[in-house]
């Protein structure tokens, strides 16, 4: 697999200048000032491993788990080197090697990926239980108990409740707009779990602005956690379930609201470029993924006619800027609310540390990465920061808890939402 993607790309991966342009992009390689920890080293070592000159050994995948996958790396190549690709790639290989040592993280990874992410009923009840304990008041009497990791992934945890701005917003049922733009929207697993209110929030926005929606029966999880972690088998799976699911409902457009998932569906054509029978399905599908912030900008946002008094600085999630190369839309759609002061925050293009589960996987790194940004924040005043995923939703929000700022992290969608009025 490493090797069939290294040679798919071995033009690209030769026309690399050495400039060094990612080596600022690159979060690990800023924080640790090693050069094996950058992308043009890593890819070094991806094709040291390919030509026999380097031993697959705990060396190679230190520097590759090091890796957050922002892609940041990506946006500021003048080669157009495919890092995200080859960096799954290189997780394939090295998820194979530690499952031979049969290591137990591994173990654990693969069964929290495989047999409960892949299980619609276990994985609602596992997170409905986690909304439970969010809400419950347990999870903040606990939080104080408890230092380290455990108390940072409550922090995340508490870091997914609905914000206020919620009361204010129209909570009345959804009703489809008959003849107009028929819509499927991606609910997601973490995103319908933790985050319902925003699924709902973007459901009433999309009707609000001249939408029908339709349901995608038999979705499942888009296989971005799967993709990232190497696991790309399963993730291959989950892409024809879900290109089976939402070709069946005719929809023009398949609506996605959490950025790490838009970028895995837009890629379901590379995920699938090897499989005859779904090649074409798959390209078809992912002609049809908008984020929600890129799809109401096309079409034009009706003017909302509430007021929101907010400060609100933008953090762009890595894989809405750097994989989908959507900077401007989300931005667009915060200027559209009324009463929004728009404060600049520096950074806003550098990945804050979460990086799906890599803030427990190496919480020292993420943490110093994460101080950067809530750093950032504090210089822009800012009384919200918006951001369009749920897991920089979370780590951002977790740094806010933990630091006891007035900050409150929150979707675009969920200001757009807030500011429509009956």
């Amino acid at each position: 697999m490493l090797a069939s993607l290294l040679d798919a790309n071995t033009e690209k991966l030769l026309t690399c200048v050495h400039c060094g342009l990612c080596l600022p992009a690159c979060p690990t390689y800023r924080h640790l000032g090693n050069e094996n920890d950058s992308p043009r080293g890593r890819i070094y070592l991806m094709r040291g491993v390919v030509e026999g000159k380097v031993a697959l050994g705990e060396a190679f995948i230190s520097h590759i788990d090091l890796c957050l996958g922002c892609r940041g790396c990506e946006t500021v190549c003048p080669s157009g080197v495919p890092y995200g690709h080859l960096l799954e790639a290189a997780r394939f290989e090295v998820a194979k090697d530690k499952h031979a040592r049969a290591s137990r993280s591994e173990a654990l990874l693969r069964f929290v990926l495989n047999e409960v992410f892949t299980r619609r009923r276990l994985l609602r009840s596992g997170l409905a239980l986690a909304r439970w304990f969010r809400d419950s008041g347990l999870a903040r009497a606990v939080a104080r108990l408890l230092s380290g990791r455990l108390r940072f992934a409550i922090a995340l945890l508490l870091a997914s409740r609905s914000p206020h701005l919620k009361r204010q917003a129209n909570a009345a049922p959804i009703a489809g707009a008959k003849g107009a733009t028929p819509v499927a929207v991606l609910k997601g697993c973490v995103m319908e779990g933790l985050f319902r209110e925003t699924n709902r929030a973007t459901e009433r926005v999309l009707v609000r602005n001249g939408c029908e929606l339709v349901d995608a029966n038999g979705q499942v999880c888009c296989g971005a956690l799967h993709a990232h972690a190497g696991q790309l088998e399963m993730a291959r799976q989950l892409a024809r379930t879900n290109i089976d699911a939402f070709l069946e409902t005719r929809s023009d457009f398949i609506i996605v609201n959490a950025a790490g998932c838009g970028a895995a569906m837009k890629e379901y054509g590379e995920l699938l470029a090897e499989d005859p029978l779904y090649y074409d399905r798959a390209r078809v599908f992912s002609s049809k993924v908008k984020d929600v912030s890129e799809f109401l900008i096309e079409k034009g946002i009706e003017p909302p006619s509430g007021h929101i008094e907010r400060h609100v600085a933008y953090d762009a999630p890595c894989h809405l800027m750097h994989a989908q190369r959507i900077a401007h839309a989300p931005v667009e759609v915060l200027k559209s609310i009324p009463g929004i002061t728009l404060v600049p925050l520096p950074r806003f293009e550098s990945c804050c540390g979460g990086a799906g589960i890599y803030n427990l996987q190496h919480p020292d790194l993420s943490n110093d990465i994460l101080s950067e940004k809530i750093k950032s924040i504090v210089e822009s005043g800012a009384d919200t920061v918006a951001t369009a995923n749920p897991g920089c939703i979370m780590q951002i929000g977790a740094g806010v808890l933990l630091n006891g700022l007035k900050v409150e992290v929150v979707h675009p969608i969920d200001l757009l939402d807030a500011s429509y009025k009956e």
